[in-house]
């Protein structure tokens, strides 16, 4: 293996004869595209790499290359990996000491290792002090939960991490961040949401307004029909959207956590969101929150079949909310 530093001459690296030009071309650029954080086109080098049979990782200088075949022995992983979601305790004490956390940042972490360094690098750049990410990986996909665990070492102030073998969906890993955390208010943020600001500190403020139970970047309302939601906001919306929202942990304790029947994230959050308005006011901020989203891995690479499937049976539960009403 060999490590490369991005303004270092070739022959000052050592490179082996057998890693060709072409291929540290492809690295160089996509270690260029990451310092740029355009971490989509970083991704897309990655895989070019990968079909050439080269493996690419990043180093504290640069990047470092390694033939495809030439797999490290298998071994036992650095960190505790949990059987289940359900696994995980309930949370207790904050256990960093000092202030309790404000807040707690929770992702979950089902692959693609560039995107979740991507958002934490931000988070870990623009969100305030105090509040900390936690992160629960499922399988190591795609060796995301060695990413995860290398980020919390590294970062133990901010980042908790907790690995799992397997899980029975997505609603059941996110209720287990919800479980696992001691702030009293938790915020729900996909990986693929990539803060160019702090957008915390504003979601924090609506929270603090009287009666508000949930805050968020994007807002929906339901169409007339009930048959499809529009986006909405700012001010009072009917349902937040999990690309990013902060939500009272004793209000999403209160109806349950996030809905138990969904394993599929599309539409959830919406019934999530109609549940929680039955205790309190969902907003989004009135200023424009400095948030940029990447490419949704969740939805954009999940088979069409079982996104449209789990879409209309959680849409179905969303419905009956609607028609019910009842709203605080």
């Amino acid at each position: 293996m060999t490590a490369k530093q991005p303004d270092s001459a070739d022959s000052a690296v050592g490179r082996p004869a057998d890693a060709p030009d072409h291929v540290h071309e492809l690295a160089g650029l996509r270690l260029a595209a990451r310092q740029a954080r355009d971490f989509a086109t970083a991704d897309d080098l990655r895989n070019k790499i990968g079909e050439l049979g080269w493996l690419v990782t990043d180093t504290a200088t640069g990047y470092a290359l390694a033939p495809a075949a030439a797999e490290p022995p298998a071994r036992a992983p650095r960190y505790k990996v949990l059987a289940n979601p359900a696994a995980i305790p309930a949370a207790g004490p904050d256990l960093r000491g000092g202030a309790a956390r404000p807040a707690t940042i929770g992702l979950l972490v089902e692959g693609w290792p560039d995107d979740l360094r991507g958002c934490v690098d931000a988070l870990l750049q623009h969100a305030p002090a105090g509040v900390v990410i936690s992160g629960l990986d499922v399988g190591n996909q795609d060796g995301a939960g060695d990413t995860l665990a290398e980020l919390a070492m590294a970062h133990q102030d901010r980042i908790e991490a907790w690995h799992v073998a397997s899980s029975p969906g997505w609603s059941a890993g996110r209720n287990a961040l919800l479980r696992a955390d001691p702030a009293p208010v938790h915020v729900i943020m996909e990986t693929s949401t990539i803060l160019t600001g702090d957008a915390i500190t504003p979601l924090l403020a609506a929270l603090a307004t009287g009666g508000v139970v949930a805050a968020g970047w994007r807002g929906a309302d339901p169409d007339a029909d009930l048959l499809g939601f529009h986006d909405s906001g700012p001010g009072r919306v009917r349902a937040l959207l999990g690309y990013l929202m902060a939500v009272r942990s004793e209000a999403a304790a209160a109806v349950g956590g996030l809905p138990g029947k969904a394993r599929f994230y599309r539409n959830a959050d919406l019934e999530f969101s109609l549940r929680l308005g039955r205790l309190g006011r969902l907003v989004v901020p009135d200023e424009t929150l400095p948030v940029r989203q990447a490419r949704h891995r969740g939805y954009h690479d999940s088979d069409p079949a079982y996104r449209e499937r789990e879409s209309r049976r959680n849409y179905r539960r969303v419905l009956d909310l609607l028609r019910s009403g009842g709203e605080a």
